[in-house]
């Protein structure tokens, strides 16, 4: 970690060790009151909750995990045949009280952190931009933040996260089943085939949100799984 990235360290006794290299980075936002509540929450052994980082809305940087051991912020969860999300992850928690508390668009100072936090943490584990995920995309039928205010075309722009693709035509699978099938297949957990389409909108159509499946959400998948399938989605 470069150390010019990071304004203070706050140890969290929350972790254990890694049962898998890291592979992925989970991003959240902390759902919570204040900064000052998440961090407190964070540090509380009797939570049993944690993150690498938490990032405030002012852009201050807190380090609580180091990256090399295991964080407890992703709980059950799944991603491309993972389900121990925390041993193959980095997660990151924003600051912001989420859809509880008043749910609103991430600062400027905020995000100017991130993104070069993010990029240093993809760069030295070699983290492809496919998993670059939010929670709610591992844990569809239990969160979902960072939630649609968050700017994940603006990582994408800076090759931190994966394009989002404009349909070319919109599809319509035969039925519910198929479409599901594909969603398993790009990585999502479709056992609540309702929520992982949630999920699924959430990230890639915010403007929808309603767990229906339709042509626009289809084409879409399409042509994640065609980026996918040819190598350019890595």
């Amino acid at each position: 970690m470069n150390r010019w990235l990071v304004n203070r360290t706050v140890s969290s006794p929350n972790w254990n060790e890694r049962k898998l290299p890291v592979t992925m980075a989970v991003l959240h936002y902390t759902g919570m009151k204040s900064a000052e509540e998440a961090l407190q929450r964070m540090c509380d052994a009797e939570a049993q909750v944690s993150a690498h980082y938490m990032i405030d809305e002012d852009g201050m940087v807190t380090s609580l995990v180091p990256e090399d051991k295991r964080a407890w912020h992703a709980g059950q969860s799944y991603w491309r045949g993972i389900t121990d999300v925390n041993s193959a992850s980095i997660g990151i928690e924003l600051v912001n009280p989420g859809h509880d508390w008043g749910y609103r668009p991430f600062p400027e100072p905020q995000m100017d952190a991130l993104t070069p936090l993010l990029a240093d943490i993809l760069d030295r584990h070699d983290i492809p931009r496919a998993n670059v995920v939010a929670h709610s995309d591992i844990a569809p039928a239990r969160k979902q933040d960072p939630g649609e205010y968050f700017d994940w075309p603006r990582l994408a722009e800076l090759g931190l996260a994966l394009d989002i693709p404009r349909a070319k035509m919109n599809l319509f699978y035969d039925n519910p089943g198929a479409f599901y099938l594909a969603m398993e297949r790009f990585g999502y957990d479709i056992t609540d085939g309702r929520a992982a389409v949630r999920a699924f909108q959430r990230r890639w159509r915010p403007e929808i949100i309603d767990g229906e499946i339709d042509g626009e959400i289809g084409g879409i998948l399409l042509e994640l799984l065609l980026e996918r399938d040819t190598g350019r989605a890595r």
